[in-house]
């Protein structure tokens, strides 16, 4: 479990095939992290395989790569880091489960004031559970929905701290992001089908 609090940036430094799935070691700044440990990656809960002292080593396995784009992921590229949450840890952001739903396009990106605004086209199975002011996560980043330009399509709003501390900063138009729906929104709409 996650809140969507970006901890550090990493950067992605080997990525190569592995037993049908993928290898990536991806930098950190933590002295303690352990072999077996769950850090999400660009909002992805990936186990640590192998911890070196400033990079940590993931199997990214078949069923991961078909939910993500870590496919395409490139040597240099950054990454946004979370360790899961402990009992007693603040909730700054919401409840991440770190089970990307599906991956969505920026769209249009612009400048607003003090923000910035992305819109994202997103698969129908994130459109269909979000709504203005509920919650979803982009790269890892707990978000709030600011408005529902179209029937599948969020519009996030981004703060200025979120952009200095995130690699959010870097998207452009066309760019793909992984995205994970509000798990309330997801049980109530599981729920509603049951009945």
């Amino acid at each position: 479990m996650f809140t969507g609090i970006i901890e550090a940036v990493g950067v992605v430094r080997a990525i190569g095939q592995h037993d049908r799935g993928l290898e990536m070691t991806v930098s950190h700044p933590w002295t303690d992290v352990r072999a077996g440990e769950s850090i999400a990656v660009n909002g992805a809960c990936l186990t640590v395989e192998d911890v070196a002292p400033r990079d940590l080593t993931f199997h990214i396995i078949r069923t991961s790569l078909d939910r993500t784009n870590f496919s395409t992921y490139e040597v240099g590229r950054r990454v946004n880091l979370e360790r899961a949450v402990r009992v007693g840890d603040r909730l700054g952001g919401h409840l991440v489960q770190g089970h990307v739903d599906g991956v969505g396009t920026v769209g249009p990106v612009r400048e607003h004031e003090d923000a910035r605004l992305l819109d994202i086209e997103v698969p129908t199975e994130v459109a269909r559970v979000s709504m203005p002011l509920g919650s979803v996560t982009v790269d890892g980043v707990s978000l709030m929905v600011n408005a529902l330009p179209g029937p599948e399509t969020i519009q996030i709003s981004l703060i200025p701290f979120t952009l200095q501390h995130t690699t959010l900063h870097e998207l452009r138009s066309g760019d793909r992001v992984h995205l994970e729906a509000d798990a309330i929104g997801k049980y109530v709409r599981h729920l509603m089908k049951e009945s």
